[in-house]
């Protein structure tokens, strides 16, 4: 059994559930996945497979990888990516991976990469309160003191100041699969997951807890 699967984020919206309340989700097309390679514990030390998602023009894939394609034979993908098999019988190379390998109730684990924010200051990076609005002040989105002049005479590390926001590795921990759509290889999670639009996400089966 694969333990996830590649997707791509589609956006958010709300489901009703049996009782009539309001579940925001995120719809994520997962899959269809291709296995491109399969690494087993006797050359590799460990099992697991390398998936492929997302179409991609053979001319713009250099030959390393046009080769390591071939072995699939159904072309060039744009995204790879690894999980662990857990148990017996782990797909074969060219066998396709799609998202009924979840049910509905289940919980998984999504990561993705946050939206890129550039060069931030410390209210909108760090929620610092800032100082006052009103004409004449000269302190209004400022952090304030960063050190001392006698001792330490340095700025510790650490120190929360301005700088690069978002565009960060971010894991979101047991979200409920609310729906499943095999036909579009839709898969509705309650609640949001880290990312723009039509960004990559990796879907995985919790590890924290049991489906």
């Amino acid at each position: 059994m694969i333990t996830g699967i590649i997707g791509k984020k589609l956006g958010m919206t709300q489901v009703f559930d049996g009782e009539g309340r309001v579940i925001p989700v995120t719809v994520i097309e997962a899959g269809p996945c291709t296995v491109v390679q399969r690494k087993t514990r006797q050359n590799d030390g460990y099992e697991s497979v390398q998936l492929g998602f997302g179409r991609k023009k053979a001319q713009r894939t250099g030959k390393p990888l046009t080769g390591h394609f071939r072995k699939a034979a159904q072309g060039a993908f744009s995204e790879l990516r690894e999980f662990r098999v857990v148990g017996e019988a782990p797909p074969e190379v060219g066998q396709e991976v799609r998202v009924d390998m979840f049910q509905e109730g289940d919980f998984v684990d999504v990561t993705g990469h946050t939206k890129g924010r550039g060069f931030t200051g410390v209210v909108k990076r760090w929620g610092f309160r800032g100082g006052r609005a009103s004409h004449g002040s000269m302190f209004h989105r400022a952090p304030g003191s960063i050190g001392a002049s006698s001792w330490p005479s340095r700025v510790i590390k650490n120190m929360k100041m301005g700088g690069h926001y978002g565009n960060e590795r971010v894991t979101v921990l047991n979200l409920k699969v609310v729906g499943i759509q095999p036909e579009k290889n839709l898969l509705l999670v309650r609640g949001a997951v880290p990312g723009a639009r039509n960004s990559v996400v990796l879907v995985r089966r919790a590890v924290k807890k049991s489906n």
